[in-house]
């Protein structure tokens, strides 16, 4: 009995040990690989040419900036150093130094020096390499005569004072600089493999070089892209599932089918008539997101150079109908373009900007057909010629809306048809084109009416109003206003938050309120669907979604 005892006893210790061993006294169960959808083709996955939210999650695996964003423990990102050790900021908040990790290196095992972001950012602001976000470095002395071809990039004001220490001077005190260091554009990159490889760099994963927890191990195009882990990262607890797998798919009902089958654990697109099922069995997940929805005339173009139009389609779009009976997931209807969430950073009640900036127009229920009868007039108004006029839309010309393949957007397509069909008796066609294709056919201006959305690149008002500059790279609308230009320009001169506030309300003012540049449809949210068996996903409110930390 006494035998039988210790061995019971035994055995009760060796059960608790295994059971310790297993779950790892706390510790997460080994991923091998994470098979996530997140888009279809990204346009491209060079850090400084990306402009879509896509493109920069994948790159904020592969690459890392001087700052970064990491996991508070509660699945939300928030702001740290990167590559870099540790900062320091002069007392005028102009000069910011920053200090290497000691012994980082490059997934091919070559050290990341000073010099490579130094060459990353004078390659962004660089006019040969044509980048949309080239304005991301406007903060930066010289960024902005480089850009307009008054001074060489090597005039930036960044340079390595050494390998491991970097220096930037900024023309102004910019609150958001240190997001600035964690967005994608700004993410070094390897001068050897863009001289060998010229604009090919990104497509052969001998010469897609990065810095991050992961590197590409293979990309099919059309089909997935995967990543493995960095054995060179300098954190290896940062990249827990051995392999990422980013599946390509913009088809909504093959992307669920896959995801109930268990091909996919993670989703962030769903049919648009599965949504308000999946809200109500909890398994379609609804996060913050700060960003605007809307639709974007072509500025330059006949019928849509003529405010009187822009401003007639936009007051006939029942924003309330959308967001109730389409989206159904908690979005807002948009009276302005920068959208609920981004601070006014002048207040000190906590206010943001689109509450002390108030609405351009009135989006109640109560308000739309009186909006409606308005924009008929409108066109009622509008001479081509002595005797052409637009009563009842009468001799309009046939437009085109375009958007992307999406059930979601299809069908926000089909009802903004119908309403301008319907009260301004225009007749209106729609297009859809494959994501990649639509981009591209968007930023060239081939287009009348075309779907768009902006998420925040960081925190602050500037991230929605500079890319309306005339000549920005994500100016879609071709959008110019000389007075517009001047207030944004004098709103990144200034390091007094009060001035700099009133300037981008001023500025945005002139780009809804006197402009109607874009039709503003909604505020934001995003949903998405994980396996309950996955842990470990952090989400930033700027749209990124990180999966290096996910585990069983």
């Amino acid at each position: 009995m006494k035998t039988v005892k210790k061995v019971l006893a035994l055995l009760v210790i060796l059960s608790l040990v295994l059971a310790l061993a297993a779950c790892g006294g706390g510790s997460s169960k080994k991923m091998d690989l994470l098979n996530v959808c997140i888009s279809s083709e990204p346009q491209t996955i060079d850090p400084a040419l990306n402009s879509s939210v896509d493109g920069a999650m994948m790159a904020n695996h592969m690459f890392e900036g001087l700052m970064k964003w990491k996991d508070d423990g509660k699945g939300n990102g928030v702001i740290t150093e990167g590559q870099a050790a540790s900062y320091t900021v002069s007392d005028d908040g102009l000069v910011y130094t920053f200090k290497l990790r000691d012994g980082i290196k490059w997934s091919d095992g070559q050290p990341v020096k000073a010099g490579d972001f130094v060459y990353a950012w004078q390659r962004l602001v660089d006019p040969v390499t044509a980048a949309d976000y080239n304005y991301m470095l406007d903060p930066v002395v010289n960024a902005t005569a480089i850009t307009n071809g008054e001074k060489a990039p090597s005039e930036l004001g960044i340079k390595a004072i050494d390998d491991q220490t970097i220096e930037i001077t900024l023309v102004a005190a910019t609150p958001f600089f240190t997001e600035i260091c964690a967005f994608p554009a700004t993410f070094p990159v390897r001068k050897d493999m863009i001289d060998a490889k010229g604009d090919q760099w990104t497509f052969d994963v001998a010469s897609y070089i990065g810095n991050g927890p992961y590197k590409m191990s293979e990309w099919v195009h059309n089909s997935y892209i995967t990543l493995v882990k960095n054995e060179n990262y300098y954190d290896p607890n940062f990249a827990v599932p051995t392999s990422i797998k980013f599946t390509l798919m913009d088809d909504d009902n093959a992307m669920y089918a896959a995801f109930n089958s268990g091909e996919l654990q993670f989703i962030n697109t769903v049919p648009n008539d599965e949504v308000a099922t999946l809200l109500e069995q909890k398994k379609l997940h609804v996060v913050d997101n700060i960003g605007t929805y809307y639709a974007t005339f072509n500025n330059s173009k006949a019928p849509f150079n003529d405010v009187r139009v822009r401003q007639a389609f936009s007051l006939t779009i029942d924003r309330n109908y959308i967001v109730e009976q389409i989206t159904k997931t908690g979005q807002i209807p948009a009276g302005g373009y920068v959208p609920s969430g981004i601070l006014d950073a002048a207040g000190t009640s906590g206010d943001d900007f689109r509450k002390t900036g108030g609405d351009y127009y009135d989006v109640s229920k109560e308000k739309y057909q009186e909006n409606c009868d308005k924009a008929r007039q409108l066109l009622a108004d509008i001479f081509l010629s002595i005797r052409h006029r637009y009563p009842g839309g009468q001799g309009f010309p046939i437009v085109e809306y375009l958007y992307n393949t999406s059930s979601a957007h299809k069908a926000i397509a089909e009802a903004l048809q119908n309403m301008w069909q319907k009260e301004l008796g225009v007749t209106v066609t729609l297009a859809n084109q494959d994501w990649a294709v639509f981009l591209q056919t968007r930023k060239e201006g081939n287009y009348q009416i075309a779907r768009n959305g902006w998420i925040a690149d960081y925190n602050d008002p500037m991230t929605f109003l500079d890319m309306w500059v005339t000549g920005s790279g994500n100016n879609d609308a071709q959008y110019s206003n000389k007075q517009f230009d001047d207030l944004i320009a004098k709103a990144k001169a200034t390091s007094v938050q009060k001035d700099r506030m009133q300037l981008m309300h001023d500025a945005e003012k002139i780009l809804v309120g006197d402009d109607w540049f874009s039709a503003p449809i909604y505020y934001y949210t995003n949903s998405y669907m994980i396996n309950p068996d996955v842990k470990g996903m952090y989400y930033v409110p700027l749209g990124y979604y990180f999966f290096n930390t996910c585990h069983y």
